[in-house]
């Protein structure tokens, strides 16, 4: 049965943290608009990201770009034990926007020190009251991260100009709980619908409305966690109803909004089987 434990920490960066036991739960494409911090202490994860494959194994820290499409599934899909996770996901500017790049062509860090110091994060976040200590220790953390990045981002050139796929992908972004008809798109943005759909899936691999399904998810999530009902929430990140909701939120995160609403950091998912030394 797949476990989760979710919820937003009173610590200054951090969206949202996410600690995991998938043994059957597929990740489709999907994208946040937070960077996605990520340790695996059980099992491991395949991910595919701007069309390559890569794996976030126990040893290895992941670091995923904001708006960046990706996927997850167990790199092992005949272990019936699946793989556990943790997840801290990160305010966009946390790490700066201008690092999306480098983190696109390297989002793995074979580093020890930087694994242990986001093990001391969760450690921390798991206790009521130490907050400093926790921002304190995700400032280390945040240090370590441009560190690593900065060398690949060195002598990058500057972006090119946007594309179909950005230009579409923007308008999204900027109108998730409204939506955007692909007549209307076509006609604000200058291109013929059918390029803006190929364009789209070729970029990101994944089409416009499975993109703008995953960043409405990615809003619920939010609202849920800060204490929304489910059926309010549903209307205030741009589905239908509670139904819609809860049919494309199970897709992506792997359960229904109402378990992730009550899977806090004191949820029965016992938190010492997450622990590492």
């Amino acid at each position: 049965m797949e476990q989760v434990k979710a919820w937003r920490p009173p610590v200054p960066g951090i969206a949202e943290v996410f600690h995991a036991h998938f043994t059957e739960h597929v990740y489709p494409m999907h994208a946040h608009a937070t960077w996605t911090l990520l340790i695996v202490d059980d099992g491991a994860v395949r991910y595919d990201l701007d069309r390559h494959e890569h794996g976030a194994l126990a040893d290895v820290v992941t670091l995923l770009p904001p708006d960046v499409p990706h996927n997850g599934r167990s790199a092992d899909p005949a272990n019936p034990d699946g793989f556990r996770k943790r997840v801290l996901y990160l305010d966009r500017d946390s790490l700066g926007l201008d690092l999306i790049g480098a983190a696109v062509d390297r989002p793995a860090f074979p580093d020890s020190l930087l694994r242990h110091r986001i093990h001391q994060v969760h450690r921390t976040l798991r206790a009521p009251g130490e907050e400093l200590e926790a921002e304190s220790r995700l400032a280390l953390v945040r240090d370590r991260l441009r560190e690593r990045l900065a060398p690949a981002a060195t002598g990058r050139t500057e972006p090119p100009s946007p594309t179909a796929a950005r230009l579409l992908r923007e308008l999204i972004d900027a109108r998730i709980i409204d939506g955007v008809g692909l007549a209307a798109a076509a006609e604000e943005l200058h291109f013929h619908p059918a390029h803006l759909i190929r364009s789209f899936t070729r970029e990101y691999g994944m089409a416009p409305h499975r993109y703008l399904t995953s960043r409405r998810v990615d809003l619920a999530r939010g609202l849920l966690l800060a204490g929304m009902p489910p059926a309010e929430a549903a209307g205030a990140s741009g589905f239908w109803d509670q139904s819609h909701l809860a049919r494309h939120f199970k897709r992506v995160v792997g359960v229904s909004p109402g378990r992730y609403a009550g899977a806090g950091p004191g949820s029965a998912f016992a938190p010492g089987r997450l622990a590492v030394p």
